[in-house]
């Protein structure tokens, strides 16, 4: 039989696992609005905006715009209240959001169950993102890992539309997805703490059921045992002090240079890709003239991508990762100019493709999205945790994600222009969100210049250390 150490290890891997699961399985699945949107015309949802038009040769036509801007606007919704309502993390969202979705036989309660399935989702993926605590040096990587699966769980609406297609009501979909509810809160009592995962990681720290009694930390605790670990640090964090004596505020943190440019490099990229996901549909509407064997076998392609994003993942974990293990702690933040680099790179390129008329360009397009969605999330994250003071993580994720929500609210604004003034065409929209995101390259050139002030800096008194914040 496994001993008292031989357990603990078992129940680390197996709370990893049955999390990547978890998060795999149901936590981003809002993200797969395209498959949904699918279903949801075939079954006529918002059927009665489409009105028969004559066109300008003077054949008749159905117009479906306003149709596509009623789920345009579900998903601009829910999308907000994905990324918003993380601001209140302490509030404890009901996991059984899945059975909402059941009342929705009426198209305007789309707008609750879509927003519920979205905001229970991203609590899964915060919930389990401190398991990589657990995991010392590999902390970033797992983080990532668990940002990979939340972008993957977004073909979950893919294998709904394959079920519909072949014969299975939407109704008995989320009723099955509803009774797996049980299975989370049984993972909940059973192989999570009570309280915050705690990081550095307490020597004996035990969570769940063990043989053993249980020996967790209070809030208060973890910050006390932090700061005696952190006194052996001697390599200057962009918000620590000589010998741990102060830690940087919240609102220290929130004002900073590295926040604000941060904010920014997550809100333009991240608006960018709401937009896509959002109008993916009518997208390849226009560029397939209608043809429905092509629209799904277009939406079939990006979902299945999709799926890549968990293997995607965490190859910007072990970037973010390289360095640890190493004694400075300037090493971590020079590599997450990497990173940042890298995301804000692979998102003009996949914006480029994406703004390209051209159907067969969009298989490298769905590349793109799905690698790029999955360093942005997974490296937003990381970086988090490796430039602000852990203590502050919760609000500081929160905060930037509730802002970067609000950013995010533009996507129905430029939905609207498109089918409006510009006649269905986006092209001028997509070549500005292009040149939005250049901005995003503005960070990682903020964050190298930091790393370049400290090594010009570090034999001089650490008072005279630049800050982020200056």
């Amino acid at each position: 039989m496994l001993g008292c150490e031989g357990e603990a290890v078992v129940r680390r891997w197996l709370t990893l696992v049955t999390g990547l699961l978890e998060c795999l399985c149901f936590a981003g699945a809002v993200f797969g609005w395209a498959s949904l949107v699918f279903v949801l015309k075939t079954e006529g949802y918002f059927s009665y905006l489409c009105v028969n038009t004559t066109g300008v040769n003077g054949t008749q036509f159905l117009d479906c715009s306003a149709q596509d801007e009623q789920f345009s606007l579900i998903f601009t919704i829910a999308s907000f209240m994905n990324n918003f309502l993380l601001l209140p993390n302490g509030f404890l969202f009901d996991r059984f959001v899945c059975s909402f979705f059941l009342l929705s036989a009426l198209s305007v309660l789309l707008f609750p169950a879509l927003s519920c399935i979205s905001v229970g989702g991203i609590m899964f993926l915060v919930t389990n993102m401190q398991i990589g605590n657990l995991f010392g040096s590999a902390r970033s990587t797992i983080i990532t890992l668990y940002n990979g699966a939340f972008d993957s769980s977004s073909a979950l609406f893919l294998i709904i539309k394959l079920l519909f297609e072949a014969g299975i009501s939407l109704r008995a979909s989320f009723l099955f997805l509803a009774a797996c509810c049980i299975i989370h809160l049984v993972r909940t009592f059973l192989l999570l703490p009570r309280t915050h995962i705690p990081y550095p990681l307490p020597e004996g720290y035990t969570y769940g059921i063990n043989c053993g009694q249980t020996k967790t930390f209070s809030p208060e605790q973890t910050a006390a045992i932090a700061s005696v670990q952190s006194e052996d640090v001697t390599e200057e964090t962009p918000f620590s002090k000589e010998s741990a004596e102060k830690v940087a505020t919240f609102w220290e943190c929130f004002l900073s240079k590295f926040f604000l440019w941060h904010l920014v490099w997550l809100s333009v990229m991240q608006l960018r890709h709401y937009l896509f996901i959002g109008t993916l549909n009518p997208m390849l509407q226009r560029l397939t003239q209608g043809e429905p064997s092509l629209v799904s076998t277009y939406t079939n392609a990006f979902a299945v991508t999709q799926l890549c994003g968990v293997l995607c993942a965490p190859w910007n974990g072990l970037i973010m990762d390289r360095h640890k293990g190493k004694p400075r702690k300037e090493a971590d933040l020079r590599a997450s100019v990497l990173s940042l680099t890298l995301t804000a790179l692979q998102c003009v390129l996949f914006s480029i493709c994406a703004s390209t008329p051209f159907l067969p360009l969009q298989y490298l397009t769905f590349i793109l999205q799905v690698l790029n969605r999955s360093f942005l999330y997974g490296g937003n994250a990381a970086f988090i945790s490796i430039a602000f003071p852990p203590c502050h993580f919760g609000k500081l994720y929160g905060m930037l994600m509730a802002l970067s929500a609000v950013v995010a609210l533009l996507q129905y604004p430029c939905f609207t222009l498109v089918k409006g003034v510009l006649g269905g065409d986006p092209l001028y929209v997509n070549i500005a969100l292009t040149l939005l995101s250049l901005l995003a390259f503005i960070h990682p050139v903020c964050v190298y210049l930091h790393c370049c002030g400290l090594a010009a800096q570090r034999g001089k008194p650490k008072d005279t250390l630049p800050s982020p914040s200056s």
